[in-house]
């Protein structure tokens, strides 16, 4: 979340499709804790290959190439009062 782009990209993706990654991420913080894998059955249900957020990371990037062209603000300019 420290790439302004892909918060952008995760906010703008289905609600079910991030609560889905924040579960697989505190399975996986829990199990690393714990030093174990994960079960055999639940191993061969995943899909680490399927990228759920490269294409709306590519749009996001494109609005903000987009918007730099035609010189506007950057989205994220962050200005200290």
């Amino acid at each position: 979340m420290y790439d302004l782009d892909i918060k952008e990209a995760l906010t703008r993706l289905p609600r079910e499709v991030v609560d889905a990654r924040n579960q697989r991420l505190k399975r996986a913080m829990d199990l690393s804790m714990k030093h174990e894998y994960l079960p055999e059955d639940l191993q061969a249900l995943q899909t680490p290959f399927r990228s759920y957020l490269k294409d709306m990371l590519a749009l996001v990037k494109k609005e903000n190439a987009e918007r730099e062209a035609l010189g506007a603000l950057p989205l994220y300019q962050r200005t200290i009062p």
